[in-house]
């Protein structure tokens, strides 16, 4: 493969990081306008759970797909390929006349999007030599950055100010300038081209497991877990399928997923950092606005500023990161990464109903640095050893294992919010009662009136949501236990060389 010039480099990483920040920006702005959409189509909570569901489920199976796409017709034509079905896709969602329209287009969007960002991601390493791959995925990853920074923002303004239609709406202009950037730099001099057979069969049973075990996360809470013969069918789906698809890979000449792979020592720890990556990366982003609206009626306007700060700590982590400890181990500041989460989560379990704006905003922050710390050491620790004929792939299961990550904490943060939430009300309320002595007293009671029924439903009120600010802060300790436990595998990875 001849080698680019370093012009044609630094055009490709632009082009990488536009298209990148764009299809992060789409994910996000989308969940900002579901109460809107919500609205708009009369639909139940359960209903347009599947705006999200319908976008991951297909984001999902298209991922590990991307290896295969790569090797068979060039990355240059899957990235032309999936931008511009992406800003198709996009465009129909804004211009969907009913919920149905706008889930089967929000699959249509996952499914052409997905190979987006491990494909991305596998030609920058590609271009670059590895002394390099710190500096140029921190470059890369502000494309991540802003687009964290800028939908919150954006979404909240403009479903307010005009229509959910327009957040989909406002993208595709960007989308259709990533497709001629892509037309424009990413030549096929820079890419290769190669000839692979695909396993319909490894396919056909990883996809099955992986969307009857998304199902099974979005929809646990909701159906009550193992009491909904649903989610039992689901269970049993995927395990069933993760067996065939892991015994076939293992008995065929030419799998879908090389599984030999995992004997690189690097690349298997960094799949289960990535993992824990995407678990912690999606915590304030789902349990922030939901606690702050629901508990302290904040706007969405101030709700959609408060998560841009994550993506101001964000941008920090990695600038920092650029100019200080470039050449600093990896692993240390992976390591120095997950403590710094580990600190945010603790501080955020120290939340009380009365909590300030200014703690929510430092504490989403540091979390942000955190990730920012962590974002570029992970990809070279994870990618440092592997062959670069197998980045393509390698990337692709990566990117696979840190959204199932993301799902499972997203289930994991809901059940734990819900579940105690309902514990700690019934144990709050049992000592609501005429026999408590402190009842008697008015200054212990606070004001409240239990002698009618509108205090009591007021009181009622105030209990359930006590309790819920319990929930919250057992998910956020969680959160905490889960990155301290975390942090020393980091050094279960050899050290990378040194950037020279």
């Amino acid at each position: 493969m001849q080698q680019p010039t370093t012009a044609q480099r630094t055009a490709i990483l632009i082009t990488m990081t536009v298209t990148v920040g764009t299809y992060v920006l789409t994910v996000t702005l989308a969940n900002v306008a579901l109460p809107e959409i919500q609205g708009a189509f009369a639909a139940t909570q359960d209903q347009i759970t599947w705006v999200v569901t319908s976008n991951l489920l297909a984001t999902a199976v298209a991922t590990p797909l991307s290896g295969w796409l790569d090797a068979r017709f060039g990355r240059r034509r899957v990235l032309l390929g999936c931008a511009m079905a992406f800003a198709f896709a996009t465009a129909l969602c804004g211009l969907a006349a009913s919920l149905e329209q706008l889930v089967v287009f929000r699959a249509f969007q996952g499914f052409s999007g997905a190979p987006l960002l491990p494909l991305g991601q596998a030609i920058i390493l590609e271009i670059y030599p590895k002394e390099q791959h710190g500096r140029v995925v921190l470059l890369w990853s502000i494309g991540v950055t802003a687009g964290t920074i800028i939908a919150p923002i954006a979404g909240a303004f403009v479903t307010d100010e005009y229509s959910w239609r327009w957040v989909f709406l406002m993208v595709v202009p960007l989308a259709v300038a990533c497709v001629g950037m892509i037309w424009v730099f990413v030549r096929p001099a820079v890419v290769t081209i190669g000839k692979r057979a695909l396993d319909w069969i490894g396919f056909f049973f990883l996809a099955i497991a992986i969307s009857a075990f998304q199902l099974m996360l979005d929809r646990g809470e909701r159906l009550d877990w193992f009491d909904s013969s649903e989610i039992v069918l689901e269970a049993a789906i995927a395990i069933i399928a993760i067996y065939l698809f892991v015994a076939h890979v293992l008995t065929t000449d030419r799998p879908f997923l090389d599984l030999r792979l995992l004997r690189d020592r690097n690349y298997s720890v960094g799949l289960l950092l990535g993992i824990v990556f995407g678990m912690l990366y999606f915590t304030t982003l789902v349990l922030q606005p939901t606690m702050l609206q629901d508990l302290r009626g904040y706007p969405t306007t101030e709700i959609g500023l408060l998560q841009a700060v994550r993506g101001v700590g964000l941008l920090g982590g990695t600038f920092f990161m650029l100019l200080f400890l470039q050449r600093v181990d990896p692993r240390l500041n992976l390591f120095a990464g997950f403590l710094a989460q580990a600190v945010a989560g603790f501080a955020m379990a120290g939340f009380n109903i009365n909590m300030t704006t200014w703690a929510v905003a430092w504490t989403t922050m540091l979390q942000g640095f955190g990730l920012g710390l962590m974002w570029s050491p992970i990809t070279v620790v994870t990618f440092a050893t592997l062959e670069p004929r197998h980045l393509p792939e390698g990337a692709s299961v990566f990117h696979l294992l840190r959204n199932i990550g993301s799902s499972i904490h997203i289930a994991l943060s809901a059940t734990i919010v819900i579940r105690t939430a309902r514990i700690n009300y019934a144990e709050l309320v049992e000592l609501l009662n005429p026999f408590n002595e402190a009842m008697q007293f008015g200054t212990v009671m606070g004001g409240w009136d239990t002698a009618s029924r509108a205090g009591l439903a007021a009181l009622s009120g105030e209990v359930a949501r006590q309790s819920a600010m319990i929930g919250y802060l057992n998910a956020y300790y969680a959160y905490g236990l889960m990155a301290v436990a975390v942090a020393p595998l980091v050094f279960l990875a050899r050290r990378p060389r040194p950037a020279k």
